[in-house]
């Protein structure tokens, strides 16, 4: 154990973030060019970078470190080989409506004995990006993605829309290094604060 925060944390506690897209596939494409896979890959990498500076608490593992492309199944076997405690899946969203703003979290529409734990690590991961950062939170959601389906029967699993590449302001939003450092220090303070306070299987 080690001390963060005030709380203890399992020094063990292992995280899979999925890192979408990548490769010949960008994601969504905003204004200006902006690509997903890139905003998505900064985050992550920024992520492992803030937990190496910390005591880390967290072993945690990404599914792709640079611009490649891996398949939906090979991220899932990751997830199952490494026994991992949660898998959280990044992505931003695009919509034809240039209005459209704010995150939106999904969990696996379909049941298994890690759907509560999902859907509670879920909404405090809403919550707490909401809180902070002060986006419009769009809610969270039930969906029956590939990535989340297939990893819901061995992890607790979410999955991230950190916001709209194709709103302006958004956009201009994730262009800030400074940007990519602070969301990723909310996401990653996430973990620290609730990896712990839920136990599985329990209320």
């Amino acid at each position: 154990m080690c001390i963060i925060f005030g709380q203890e944390i399992d020094a063990q506690k292992r995280i899979v973030i999925d890192v979408g897209h990548g490769g010949k596939d960008s994601g969504a494409i905003g204004i200006n060019g902006i690509q997903e896979k890139d905003i998505v890959l900064k985050i992550a990498k920024e992520i492992v970078s803030l937990n190496e500076e910390s005591e880390a608490p967290l072993d945690i593992y990404l599914t792709r470190y640079n611009d490649t492309l891996i398949s939906l199944s090979d991220r899932r076997k990751l997830a199952k080989s490494l026994n991992a405690d949660l898998f959280i899946s990044l992505h931003c969203n695009h919509s034809h409506n240039p209005k459209a703003r704010g995150i939106e979290v999904y969990v696996s529409k379909n049941e298994s004995e890690n759907s509560k734990e999902s859907v509670w690590f879920a909404f405090q991961l809403q919550n707490q990006i909401k809180k902070q950062l002060g986006f419009d939170s769009r809610d969270v959601k039930f969906a029956d993605f590939q990535v989340l389906r297939e990893t819901v029967g061995y992890l607790p699993s979410v999955l991230l829309e950190l916001g709209f590449l194709s709103n302006k302001d958004e956009r201009g939003y994730f262009l800030n290094p400074e940007s990519i450092r602070v969301v990723a220090l909310i996401l990653w303070e996430s973990l620290i604060e609730n990896l712990d306070s839920y136990e599985r299987g329990g209320d």
